[in-house]
């Protein structure tokens, strides 16, 4: 059933006695309607009240007062010696010592792959940048890591660290991964027919489907899986402060099944195909704040494995806050999905300014049926929209194959609050399919803007208004019978 509302209803405040009851998936004569939903949500869902004791998990790693500069191990900062052996020089001198910095001074220092050790933060000056070759055989050997929701060997991370603790990326510098069409960006563009990264992906996922181990999902050279910028994996007490990101091959900073990770005032300006900024994978307490992104995709999005695979580890995403971050040009602000087959809980986004007319939408959901997933109690308060391309909320259950499987995914309990935007064609496009589950959206305290298409609702249950205004872009003439008369 798909139920279209008319910017008519809208163009009035709506008080707290109005429900919108939408009829079960499939409609249809004699069907019952779904109940009304709490206006405090889910009676078992965490709410605001559960911050406070997230919060005080998430603490950075400190790190004892000892520098090791990068150049006392030979690097050059001319941007064009190869300083891979001297930083990994001063990454292993650093953890012998029992932890401090790793100091990338001023300067242009070209590296390789990075594999971060405990204790150690790598802090790039004001003034320096890391400069990375785009030399796909400087990341070799491959290393055990997440592509796209599915485990495999692969290219290393430009920036990686496997089971390690207390681990930093610091600093007022500049990571560069040097990407652009003319090397990893160029694997996935599309000239005539598919992109030479198609087979290679689609090879890992019958691996992944045929119950292949990881060990023997073995890719890197001859393939065309790009790798992640910065990828912690399996790491706990996780802290990247300050710096700024460009060029990067795909997702920017993507901690996988990690716990207690903080992103905190990182800067990310990248263009290229999938990069998006920030993809906490099946981790557990993240703090993401004061942050920009202007990535031309997803700036945050919030994953936990695809489809069998993401099954098999079975590791949600859970007890993430998002506060303070400006998003600019991409596919949605913030983002659960696709690949959340692992499920996801606990999201809690406030006191961010989203806008631009190539950013899509603010508040941004997708999975089908081969995916699933479980995703419930999400909330989003006091945000500043101003222009969107698409809706303030989309929830698209038809990204990519859709219904076509036998994991129908959940959305529910999800509540936005004291939101306003200025410009965008909708307020919510919800698009469900019979089975999946929509319901418990709650608007509260809202103002929506500029607003120039129809709402559309497909296959969702109960949404809930209280003090909400939606105004058309253009404004609708009212009429009476002086008006009306020829």
């Amino acid at each position: 059933m798909c139920v279209i509302l008319r910017r008519s209803i809208f163009s009035l405040a709506l008080g707290s006695a109005l429900f919108l009851h939408l009829f079960a998936a499939g409609g249809g004569a004699g069907r019952t309607p779904v109940q009304k939903p709490s206006e405090a949500g889910a009676a078992a869902g965490i709410g605001w009240d559960g911050v406070p004791a997230i919060l005080a998990r998430i603490k950075p790693p400190v790190f004892p007062a000892h520098d090791f500069p990068i150049t006392e191990f030979g690097a050059v900062g001319d941007g064009k010696t190869d300083c891979t052996q001297a930083i990994r020089k001063a990454i292993d001198a650093c953890y012998a010592a029992q932890g401090g910095r790793v100091v990338v001074p001023a300067g242009a220092f070209l590296s390789g792959a990075i594999h971060l050790r405990s204790n150690v933060d790598l802090h790039i000056a004001e003034g320096g940048v890391l400069k990375f070759d785009p030399d796909p055989a400087k990341y070799l050997p491959a290393v055990y890591t997440r592509f796209e929701g599915t485990e495999c060997m692969n290219y290393s991370p430009l920036i990686y660290a496997f089971d390690q603790e207390n681990i930093a990326i610091t600093g007022r510098g500049t990571l560069d991964g040097s990407a652009s069409n003319d090397n990893w960006w160029g694997w996935t563009r599309r000239a005539s027919g598919p992109s030479r990264a198609a087979g290679s992906i689609g090879r890992l996922r019958e691996q992944a489907e045929g119950g292949v181990p990881v060990k023997d999902r073995v890719f890197g050279p001859g393939h065309y899986l790009r790798p992640n910028f910065i990828q912690p994996y399996r790491c706990r007490n996780v802290y990247i402060e300050g710096v700024t990101i460009r060029n990067s091959p795909m997702w920017e900073i993507h901690p996988a099944l990690c716990t207690n990770v903080t992103v905190r005032g990182v800067t990310i300006t990248s263009r290229g195909p999938n990069n998006d900024g920030c993809d906490p994978d099946s981790c557990r307490d993240v703090l993401i704040e004061n942050c920009v992104f202007d990535t031309g995709d997803d700036c945050i999005a919030i994953k936990s494995g695809r489809d069998k695979d993401g099954r098999r580890v079975g590791m949600p995403s859970e007890n993430i806050i998002v506060r303070g971050c400006t998003m600019r040009d991409g596919h949605g602000g913030v983002v659960i999905g696709s690949e959340v087959s692992g499920n996801c809980r606990n999201v809690f986004v406030e006191n961010c300014r989203m806008d631009s007319p190539n950013l899509a939408r603010a508040l941004r959901f997708k999975s089908n049926a081969r995916r699933g997933g479980i995703i419930e109690n999400v909330y989003m308060r006091k945000v500043e929209i101003g222009t969107l391309a698409e809706a303030v909320l989309t929830i698209d259950f038809l990204y990519e194959t859709g219904a076509d499987g036998p994991y129908p995914p959940v959305v529910r309990n999800v509540q936005l609050e004291d939101i306003s935007s200025a410009s965008s064609p909708r307020i919510m496009y919800l698009a469900g399919f019979a089975g999946a589950t929509i319901d418990d959206l709650r608007f509260i305290n809202c103002t929506f803007r500029g607003l120039a298409a129809d709402d559309v609702i497909q296959h969702a249950g109960s949404i809930f208004f209280r003090n909400v205004t939606a105004e058309p872009a253009k404004k609708i003439r009212s009429l009476n019978s002086r008006e009306s008369q020829p």
